[in-house]
């Protein structure tokens, strides 16, 4: 057993005093009085957590970890260790791999190799193409967060784009549909007049306005209306726009079929830094507006936003080179997004109970995770103790990414993390990750 003594909760709405009891891979008691003298005795460690900040582990619901055939830039054991390093306990990762997730063998290989590689727990999409409805419809919905849907571009042939392809998934698949809204076709003329005003070579700030506002909405809007008009449990991942919070609703979780993400990316950063930063803040969807910002954090601290993620998506800094038509889009995040999202609590943008609501509880709700995202007695624990006192820079030296780089590096945070559990196992001891496996297959009460 192993008590974790007098930390401050963060959890559930509210933020208190507390001790907690690990014993096996779960939580088995919570005081929030004194602790008797003979169970502290007993226990073979006491973790003195004063001060310290003891959350539910995140869970990031959209990374890209890589893996397989694209391991140069990541793979599942080298990221699912920053992103324990960071408090990130559980993730959901994309299918544009090589191959790609778009069956279900290629799926079961996935899950065989995180069971054999991963450090947090894990589940995975599978991925949509315009020929692939049958395999959609094998879905175990207990055991597969969800079917992606890339509405956008995207590698290979994962971009759906086919109408009546788009209507079937939306009427058949029995599964939350998560998707990836851009335009294609308002990308591809903004594109198009760009190159006639100003070349081939368009600088890196030109990147938001090629995968505009209005393609954003008008893919987001679509998937909307087939969700209403089909019943469909839909999320829409990485919100970039002020337009698309029109479209959704602040109504609370539990009475929502159409659900909606945000990244922390483009919670942090805006086209401001493109001159900075370049490349290195290149996405899909584009990092926008300071105005676009200013909407997305106000709509999660209203709850039209229901999750904040990451869209983690590791690239050599080789594959950064180049402007709006060159550059890899996409970056590393997993590791530093919790002290962002505290550190943005800190400067007054939300609560630190909200980012823990949007970090921790909401996954777990939305995506009905069994027995994870909450600091309760029974459940699993995946646990995080955070010192807000301990300011934590982030450098070269201290990524655990692959790709060996951050769009964070130079920035200092207020808050460090200093030991991450995962089903009641410590991983993450504030300097190293164990090499260890202890990542479990997410299970979903569906």
């Amino acid at each position: 057993m192993i008590l974790i003594h007098k930390a401050t909760f963060i959890n559930e709405g509210a933020s208190y005093t507390g001790s907690l009891l690990l014993e096996g891979e779960r939580i088995a008691r919570i005081f929030t009085e004194e602790v008797p003298e003979n169970l502290m005795n007993a226990c073979k460690e006491v973790i003195d957590a004063r001060g310290l900040y003891l959350i539910p582990g995140v869970i990031d619901d959209q990374v890209h970890f890589r893996d397989p055939g694209l391991t140069h830039k990541g793979d599942l054991y080298t990221e699912s260790r920053a992103a324990v390093a960071g408090g990130v306990t559980s993730f959901m990762e994309m299918p544009n791999t090589n191959p790609q997730t778009v069956t279900m063998d290629a799926l079961d290989r996935k899950m065989e190799s995180a069971a054999a590689k991963s450090a947090a727990n894990f589940s995975f999409y599978l991925g949509a193409t315009n020929d692939n409805i049958a395999e959609l419809k094998k879905v175990n919905p207990q055991k597969v967060c969800g079917v992606k849907v890339f509405m956008g571009a995207s590698t290979g042939n994962m971009l759906v784009d086919n109408d009546s392809t788009l209507r079937r998934i939306f009427a058949e698949v029995d599964i939350l549909i998560a998707t990836h809204c851009e335009k294609e076709e308002i990308i591809r003329a903004n594109m198009e007049s760009y190159r006639k005003k100003l070349g081939e070579e368009l600088p890196i700030a030109i990147h938001p306005l090629i995968r505009s506002a209005e393609a954003c909405y008008r893919s987001s809007a679509q998937a909307i209306e087939l969700a209403d008009k089909y019943g469909t449990r839909l999320h829409v991942l990485h919100l970039s726009t002020a337009r698309e919070m029109a479209l959704f609703s602040a109504a609370p979780l539990e009475e929502k079929k159409i659900t909606a993400e945000v990244c922390v990316h483009h919670l942090w950063f805006s086209d401001q830094d493109y001159e900075r930063l370049g490349a290195r803040i290149k996405w899909n969807p584009a990092i926008k507006s300071e105005a676009d910002r200013e909407a997305l954090r106000q709509a999660l601290t209203t709850g039209k936003l229901d999750v904040v993620a990451t869209d983690h998506a590791p690239h050599l800094l080789s594959e950064k080179e180049g402007g709006a038509m060159k550059a890899a889009s996409g970056g590393p995040l997993v590791q530093h997004s919790l002290q962002v999202m505290l550190q943005l609590a800190e400067n007054g943008i939300l609560t630190r109970e909200q980012v823990v609501e949007k970090m921790c509880h909401a996954p777990a709700r939305l995506y009905r995770i069994r027995e994870r995202g909450f600091i309760r007695e029974g459940y699993f624990a995946d646990l995080v103790l955070v010192d807000p006192a301990k300011p934590y820079t982030v450098t070269s030296q201290n990524i655990l990414y692959k790709c060996g780089w951050s769009p964070f590096e130079g920035e200092t945070f207020g808050a460090t993390v200093v030991k991450t559990f995962v089903n009641g196992q410590l991983l993450w001891d504030g300097k190293n990750v164990t090499d260890s496996i202890f990542g479990s297959p997410l299970a979903f009460d569906r």
